[in-house]
């Protein structure tokens, strides 16, 4: 009842990070559009109380007229919108559903005992150690000299973040990784809503408030804040659905392949956030494209090299029974799994026949089965399964 319970858990706590995810990222986006398609104020009235720029739109048959002053308004507002509880919102979301997959179920989801022995306790540590890790360098960095130096902090950036792949793929699992690689960059976005933008935000409308003009620092450090917020955010989506793909995670070189897709989708972000502009090259577009289609032929399958003996149905039915049956099964034996994972049952020979290329591709390809090896699976059953399964393609 348990296993039932967490599920359920799982689901609705997935299903609001995504809902809060949605809405974050969409206004997110929005800002960025509108911020880089602001016109000179057609008014010279506008441009005399201070508006910097304007941009009309239509939208669900209306018509829209926004409006960016260079510093503070006139006046404030008594209804002054503020968008924050949608990072918030989904920070928390999202943590919560980390806890509850791969802190609470480290054994199943975190831990590969093929790539560090680590206890529960201590993965659950540097994990969360490593998260907050994240958010302290990135910040010091911004706050220094480096920060002034948009191209320069570019490129450190994303030599610690490369190493941050690395060094997570050397820790924990290839899902746990990859996740863990976008709680990171995930907690420095929120962390950027949280301590830097909105604060700034507050002293500026206060300082409005009392007759004053604001402090331009204010703007600026919001603003280098939310465009890093921005080339974040594709890598962090690729992560969030990653764990569909054991092709990338699970591969030998899953920290290259992160910081590759990673590196394709802030490139796909600069030529739209530039497009917006109507200043795009194709150039950053193209690169991601050509990063892309390297990553896939880097992990396309090769044929295998299986061969030898013929290996009778029994003995495979045998290896599967001891361990993939564990879970899936109408009835799991295993804990964690109040269903069989993916609605997938490998109880009887013609269910094992029916996934023949699933278990192929799983337990031999990818390798991402039996999950985090519960089961100690060999390699000479991995073989097995393999020599069969081309035994069986090549029938005609």
């Amino acid at each position: 009842m348990e296993a039932y319970f967490v599920d359920w858990l799982n689901l609705l706590v997935r299903w609001l990070h995504f809902i809060t995810g949605v809405a974050w990222i969409g206004a997110s986006f929005y800002f960025i559009w509108l911020d880089n398609h602001l016109e000179d104020p057609r008014d010279p009235e506008d441009t005399r109380v201070g508006v910097g720029g304007e941009v009309w739109s239509v939208h669900g048959g209306g018509f829209y007229h926004a409006q960016k002053y260079k510093g503070a308004p006139p006046f404030i507002p008594e209804t002054l919108h503020w968008f924050k509880w949608e990072a918030y919102s989904t920070w928390l979301s999202g943590m919560a559903l980390l806890a509850l997959v791969y802190w609470y179920g480290a054994q199943v989801y975190l831990i590969d005992p093929s790539v560090a022995e680590l206890s529960p306790a201590a993965a659950v540590g540097l994990a969360a150690g490593i998260i907050v890790l994240g958010w302290v360098v990135y910040d010091l960095l911004c706050k220094s000299p480096l920060g002034n130096n948009e191209r320069l902090f570019a490129v450190v950036l994303f030599v610690l973040v490369s190493f941050l792949a690395w060094g997570l793929c050397e820790l924990f699992s290839g899902r746990g990784a990859y996740i863990h690689f976008g709680a990171v960059l995930g907690t420095i976005m929120v962390a950027n809503v949280f301590f830097v933008i909105i604060p700034g935000q507050k002293r500026m409308v206060a300082a409005a408030g009392r007759g004053e003009a604001p402090d331009p620092r204010d703007g600026v450090r919001a603003k280098q804040r939310s465009v890093h917020n921005t080339y974040f955010t594709l890598p962090v989506l690729f992560v969030m659905t990653s764990n569909h793909y054991a092709m990338t995670y699970n591969h030998e070189f899953n920290w290259a392949i992160l910081i590759a897709i990673s590196l394709a989708g802030a490139l796909i972000r600069i030529y739209f956030v530039a497009r917006h502009s109507g200043k795009a090259s194709p150039v950053p577009l193209i690169a991601a494209g050509l990063l892309l289609a390297g990553v896939a032929a880097m992990i396309a399958p090769r044929a295998s090299a299986a061969a030898g003996e013929a290996v009778a149905f029994e003995d495979v039915q045998a290896v599967i029974a001891h361990r993939c049956t564990n879970c899936h099964a109408v009835q799991p034996a295993h804990p964690a799994f109040p269903a069989a994972p993916g609605g997938v049952v490998l109880e009887t020979g013609e269910q094992i026949l029916a996934e023949a290329q699933r278990i192929h591709q799983q337990t031999v390809l990818t390798r991402v089965m039996p999950i985090g090896n519960l089961t100690n699976i060999t390699e000479e059953e991995r073989e097995l399964i393999d020599r069969w399964y081309q035994a069986l393609e090549a029938r005609p």
